[in-house]
């Protein structure tokens, strides 16, 4: 799962053992080295599934760690691009990666460091996208995370995400998942400042429940293929703030 050149296990432990943004900055410099980073076959498609949705202004890349969702956006949006994290390290790497990228394939990025729950934006975007950070936001953070993200977006705009589709109940990988998202649990009860990384804390219907109670109108495109069952292996989820705010 991982490369020579990324983390040992002392210092996944170390990250494991900090908080949440300690912990990035810790792991920043070889983060893109490790099965964390959502891999480019995920980025292709959310961008290739947006494509026809533009054109679209500015983007934000909401969460975006080293910035894997800043390509995407350079392809998609054609004013400017925004990348917000608050890890200083992960924001730092991102921008090294980006300053070696052709200033002819897309927009200018700004990097910025903010909270995703108190975002310093209004009504500035047209598209926001997330890649793979969710599990580090509790449920009951869900409203306030996506209400922030309406608030970003201009009355028309996008919010896009990714959802895998679940693991089949006692498979290998649902087992691991669920073993994973235990230990935190433990860890978290034990510990403090908590580390907050869970996997199975965003089904599909209770984030659309959410999304919708936030004035989004929502949508989902099937991603990445099907499984054997004939149903998407991820979906996209395509969140609308209205032109109009309802009645």
């Amino acid at each position: 799962m991982f490369t020579p050149l990324g983390p040992s296990l002392r210092e996944l432990a170390v990250q494991a053992l900090s908080s949440v943004e300690h912990g990035y900055d810790l792991l920043a410099p070889k983060f893109d080295q490790t099965p964390f980073r959502t891999p480019d076959r995920v980025l292709d498609a959310v961008a290739e599934a947006l494509a026809p949705l533009g054109p679209f202004g500015t983007g934000l890349d909401l969460c975006c760690g080293t910035g894997a969702g800043v390509g995407p956006l350079r392809q998609l949006c054609a004013d400017r691009v925004v990348a917000v994290d608050f890890s200083a390290g992960m924001l730092a790497a991102g921008r090294d990666a980006a300053a070696t990228a052709d200033p002819a394939e897309g927009p200018p990025v700004d990097w910025v460091r903010a909270d995703a729950l108190r975002l310093p934006f209004a009504s500035r975007f047209d598209l926001v996208v997330s890649f793979g950070a969710f599990g580090h936001f509790l449920p009951e953070e869900r409203p306030a995370l996506f209400a922030q993200a309406f608030a970003a977006l201009r009355p028309g705009g996008c919010f896009a995400f990714p959802i895998g589709a679940p693991p089949r109940v006692g498979s290998p990988l649902y087992w691991a998942l669920w073993g994973f998202d235990a230990a935190m649990y433990a860890r978290n009860a034990l510990r403090r400042p908590p580390f907050v990384m869970y996997y199975r804390t965003f089904p599909l219907a209770e984030v659309r429940g959410d999304l919708e109670r936030a004035g989004f109108t929502v949508q989902t495109l099937p991603l990445l293929g099907r499984l054997d069952d004939g149903s998407p292996r991820a979906r996209l989820v395509l969140a609308r703030r209205p032109l109009t705010p309802p009645l």
